[in-house]
């Protein structure tokens, strides 16, 4: 096995408990390029709207795009000359560029591609840290005070940031304007009485936004999971709760209407 990748030249990792080996190099590596960049433009990261499936392979065929930022150098007249990509589609998409400049840490995290690190731990890491920096400069035990993140999880942002060739890309995103909000960090909170439950939000509560619902389990220590298994403690349904409330009878998983999940957590603030 090489010590390093043969197409970009990051370190071969291979995380305790995997029998995989893999390429460090996640942003650079042009074996993994089209990937990590849909990833970094998608929805759910910095939400470049019209940069898909097609657009990415011809940017990066074309070599004009190698590594996210250069996404940040892409002009109106270049975009113009790829195939299906008019005057006004390549504006649009040079104003979806600019409008995500503007992001924040947990979309931008995120966004880098980091393996094991989804949505929700990028969220918790973005509300611990409170900047890149600090994350950057993170040591494994302070990021196991991290809710949810575990050895291999850590590790992962280890390895990921001790890449100079990654260090380089984000330095670069950066000084093309790339931002967000910045804050001092939270101390990790005391375990709460619903410490290790898992919840599964499922319809629409009378009067609690999902994300208000994520916060009230989340602030007596329980999670929040995306699919209701044998694992799941409670099942949080509102209006048109469909399938997941069905899959929860069929396991005897405890329903709970927003009343019950007031109670229950209201209970819970009270033992700690």
């Amino acid at each position: 096995m090489p010590a390093h990748c043969p197409v970009c030249g990051s370190r071969v990792v291979r995380l305790p408990e995997e029998s995989v080996a893999r390429c460090g190099g996640g942003l650079v590596c042009a074996a993994q390029r089209k990937q990590a960049i849909l990833h970094f433009a998608s929805r759910r990261a910095m939400d470049i709207e019209g940069l898909g499936d097609r657009l990415v392979d011809q940017l990066v065929d074309r070599d004009l795009v190698k590594t996210p930022a250069d996404i940040y150098r892409l002009d109106a007249a270049t975009l113009a000359e790829l195939d299906r990509m008019g005057d006004k589609s390549a504006q649009n998409l040079v104003a979806a560029i600019d409008r995500s400049r503007t992001t924040t840490l947990e979309r931008f995290i995120y966004a880098l591609g980091i393996r094991n690190v989804g949505e929700a731990t990028a969220r918790d890491l973005a509300r611990q840290f409170g900047s890149l920096d600090r994350l950057i400069e993170s040591g494994e035990g302070a990021l196991l005070e991290v809710k949810d993140v575990g050895p291999v999880v850590a590790l992962s942002i280890r390895q990921f940031f001790s890449e100079r060739h990654n260090l380089d890309v984000v330095g670069q995103l950066r000084s093309k304007g790339v931002h967000w909000p910045q804050h001092a960090g939270m101390p990790r909170q005391p375990a709460g009485a619903l410490a290790g439950k898992t919840f599964v939000l499922t319809g629409t509560l009378p009067t609690m936004s999902r994300e208000a619902a994520r916060e009230l389990v989340e602030s007596a220590g329980g999670k929040v999971g995306s699919s209701v298994s044998k694992k799941t403690d409670y099942v949080v349904a509102g209006t048109d709760p469909g399938s997941k409330h069905d899959r929860a009878l069929e396991l005897g998983v405890t329903i709970l209407d927003e009343a019950s999940l007031l109670a229950l957590t209201h209970a819970a603030a009270k033992q700690r």
